[in-house]
């Protein structure tokens, strides 16, 4: 057996093991309908979709909840309920730092979720989706 032979032979197995283990994070990342359910009623509200894409502008490093409240102009204790509902979809995280409860959005939840909404898009065939929308 030739040298390269032996190689793509080794480059072949790697390459079925590692699409094996991929297909499994992807099924393990994918969102149920029930979650995706949660995570749609959580964002169906003018406020907490307001928060949602606040937290998804500031990124991973996420916001202080008194940050939020001032960019939103939202009294504290409403957004407090719209961050338990946000968070108890998935949808976003908080972590104490120091005195601060700094909250983020949750992005994998967020991508499973649009991942969710368009796994069937057009039936399979390539879809051109619409560039721009801002609605």
């Amino acid at each position: 057996m030739k040298l390269s032979n032996y190689f793509d032979n080794i480059r072949s197995v790697y390459k079925l093991r590692y699409n094996s283990i991929s297909m499994e994070l992807m099924k393990e990342a994918r969102m149920d309908t029930k979650s995706a359910i949660a995570a749609l009623a959580a964002l169906a509200q003018e406020s907490r979709l307001a928060t949602f894409r606040l937290l998804v502008q500031a990124g991973p490093a996420g916001m202080a909840a008194s940050k939020i409240a001032e960019a939103l102009g939202m009294p504290a204790s409403s957004l407090s309920f719209h961050l338990k509902e946000l968070s108890h979809a998935g949808l976003i995280t908080p972590r104490q730092e120091g005195r601060f409860i700094i909250y983020a959005a949750q992005f994998d939840t967020m991508n499973g979720l649009l991942s969710f909404l368009t796994e069937n898009c057009c039936g399979g065939n390539p879809c051109t989706p619409v560039c721009g929308a801002t609605t």
